[in-house]
């Protein structure tokens, strides 16, 4: 049974009262069954003996829908921390879902190209599927080619967290936990993990992360939201304007690993310095497929304050998107592996360039890249990082 809080029911019950303008709902939070995800399993060697290790138990999947006082709605799943819908008002105060999923468990469980959800324990890909730390070489499972992408196989993306939510003087928030244990996925150390999401009462979604580990690891925990400005079932986002405050950019092989050079934009179609549509030079920058998909630097380090690092315009619903990080790369991919195969919400076809992704994030193969600022975290310290997506309107 969905439980609301008590200020959801009051803010309902008044609605009528209201102007239609005026938003329905208070600054809260809905709780509901989303459905049920199968167990994960894998067989491993536990002194010398073959012993089935219990990656997700099968359990119930709870969505978290936060509303703020202007109305916007961001649903929120305990599976992979999946952003499932934002809804972000146009020019005229219309609401519209601009984010990519489903309407239900089963196409997460199915497999997809990791809408929404929070990725780790190193996002982005990890070249051969294989790292050095303090002279051992960790193993990882390659799931994308030769390499490990994502946190590999079972990442972060695949677990159940565990969630608590509220409201605090911003608007309401929640909070997913969950710990990696030493070995999960080929990496050492067992790391716990908190995702906090809140959604601003000024229509920013920010995603705080934290995590601590009792041996040395690499972390880089970003998000995979889907957007599409004009609304998740619009067509492609070729139109949409974007502009970056990165002058640099880390170029990649076939395979998409970085090669560890870090090269000026000028000159090149990655260049978004100036705004400019995605789709004006999109055949310039190749690939197969043809797209964008890569990692802008715009620092050399992680910074205290999130500062601003992208700016993307939807030109019909004048919605406008700004991110905001506190990490010196993002990657910018443009759904180039999308191919209307996949069916989201209400059978909506997903094709090719649907959408972008903006993932706040260190740079991709950084354990093998020692020219790279390390993404080590050891026992005694303290990961964090906050991206702030913030949603506004150019009329």
């Amino acid at each position: 049974m969905t439980r609301l809080l008590s200020v959801v029911a009051l803010a309902l019950g008044v609605a009528a009262l209201l102007p239609a303008q005026q938003p329905q709902y208070g600054p809260a939070y809905e709780e509901e069954p989303f459905g049920k995800v199968p167990e994960i399993a894998v067989e491993k060697e536990v002194k010398g003996k073959t012993a089935k290790v219990v990656l997700r138990p099968k359990a119930d999947v709870t969505a978290y829908t936060l509303v703020n006082k202007a109305g916007m709605r961001v649903k929120i799943l305990t599976l992979g921390g999946i952003v499932a819908e934002i809804h972000a008002p146009d020019k005229d105060g219309k609401l519209a879902d601009v984010a990519l999923g489903f309407d239900s468990i089963d196409g997460y469980v199915a497999g997809h190209p990791y809408f929404g959800c929070i990725t780790g324990r190193v996002a982005n890909r990890v070249g051969n599927a294989a790292f050095k730390l303090d002279g051992k070489e960790y193993k990882l499972a390659a799931n994308n080619g030769k390499h490990s992408l994502h946190g590999g196989t079972n990442g972060f993306d695949k677990m159940l967290w565990r969630p608590e939510a509220g409201v605090g003087t911003t608007g309401p928030w929640l909070k997913l936990f969950y710990v990696s244990k030493d070995g999960e996925e080929g990496y050492p150390g067992n790391l716990s993990t908190t995702v906090t999401y809140t959604l601003t009462n000024a229509n920013e979604l920010r995603i705080d992360y934290s995590a601590t580990t009792d041996k040395p690891t690499p972390v880089n925990l970003t998000n995979h939201t889907y957007f599409n400005l004009a609304g998740h079932a619009s067509g492609d986002v070729l139109g949409h304007e974007l502009q970056l405050a990165a002058d640099r950019y880390t170029p990649g092989d076939a395979s998409l690993l970085p090669t560890g050079k870090i090269e000026p934009v000028k000159g090149t179609p990655f260049d978004f310095t100036t705004a400019a549509k995605i789709g004006d030079r999109i055949k310039e920058a190749k690939g197969d497929p043809v797209g964008y998909d890569l990692n802008y630097v715009h620092g050399e380090k992680r910074v205290d304050v999130p500062k601003l690092v992208a700016t993307v315009t939807e030109p019909k619903s004048g919605r406008v998107l700004e991110v905001f990080t506190t990490e010196p790369g993002i990657q910018l991919y443009t759904g180039n592996f999308l191919d209307g195969k996949t069916k989201g919400k209400g059978g909506a076809a997903y094709n090719q360039y649907g959408a972008f992704c903006l993932e706040a994030q260190f740079f991709p193969d950084s354990p093998n890249k020692s020219e790279f600022p390390s993404i080590v975290l050891k026992p005694g310290e303290e990961y964090r990082q906050t991206t702030v997506y913030k949603f506004g309107v150019k009329k």
